[in-house]
């Protein structure tokens, strides 16, 4: 047996058994859920679970619910998130030492222990409504802005990582060089730091839609009863309607939602990898 057979055996080999774990714990799962949401009561192939999901006044409110939620939650994060970065990157300050020191705690929170938390410090007999007033309290929990503020809290600090580690990635000179040339702080920010960073924020980007979009726990806890996330209406037609079919075709919609948003992230990568080249 030659050399280069041997290192193509041992390459495969190397690779067999993370393409098993994927194969079991992802695309049979995916497939078995494509599979039950076009298998009707008969067993026959069928779009009656689509046609529902399309047509069902309180599906629809849960999907433009979800997405209102989603894009505000995205937007909100990737702002206070990439404010925080440039703020850290460019500033050596006490106070961006201290916040460089305690960003990352809430990442090491359980979520269920984050979200009691949240309630009890917001509900409207909470501490915050014991130190202002009851009568001053706006209604937070059971409410979008509640579930805004959770999403904003689980998920700046990872946000803020990926984006610090790709502002400490461009060199000083260019920063510098930019200065030099007469660069004000805007037309650097959109001409160099924003170029040179976009491409870790279309990945933070991604991981935020894909966790808020399919997001369960704070959503459950702390969002009204209607309309729902997806998370939690496929949960609930799952295990209380008995409804599998219906709750197959809502993963595979939020799965082909996420895959929209994966597919933008990768063809931006392949363009900037083309034009590199």
């Amino acid at each position: 047996m030659t050399k280069k057979w041997k290192s193509a055996i041992l390459g495969l080999g190397l690779v067999m058994p993370s393409f098993l774990i994927l194969l079991v714990l992802v695309m049979y799962p995916v497939w078995s859920s494509i599979k039950t949401s076009f298998t009707g009561a008969d067993g026959q192939f069928t779009f009656e679970h689509y046609i529902y999901i399309f047509t069902e006044p309180l599906i629809l409110n849960n999907i433009r619910h979800t997405l209102t939620v989603t894009i505000l939650s995205c937007s909100l994060v990737l702002i206070i998130a990439y404010s925080i970065a440039i703020y850290l990157r460019f500033n050596q300050s006490p106070i961006a030492k201290w916040i460089n020191r305690t960003y990352l705690i809430p990442m090491f929170i359980p979520g269920v222990i984050a979200v009691y938390g949240f309630i009890n410090f917001y509900r409207d007999n909470g501490w915050v409504a014991r130190m202002i007033g009851e009568e001053y309290m706006p209604s937070i929990i059971y409410n979008v802005k509640g579930l805004l503020m959770i999403n904003i809290w689980f998920n700046v600090p990872f946000t803020t990582m990926l984006l610090i580690s790709a502002l400490q990635a461009i060199p000083n000179s260019i920063i510098e060089g930019a200065k030099d040339a007469g660069a004000n702080q805007w037309r650097l920010f959109w001409h160099f730091i924003l170029p040179l960073s976009y491409r870790t924020m279309l990945v933070a980007l991604t991981f935020l839609f894909m966790g808020i979009i399919g997001s369960f726990t704070a959503p459950f806890l702390i969002d009204r009863n209607a309309p729902q996330m997806l998370g939690v209406s496929m949960q609930q037609h799952f295990s209380v309607f008995n409804a599998i079919e219906q709750s197959s075709s809502l993963a595979v919609f939020m799965f082909l939602l996420c895959s929209i948003v994966g597919y933008f992230y990768i063809y931006s990568n392949i363009k900037g990898s083309k034009k590199e080249l």
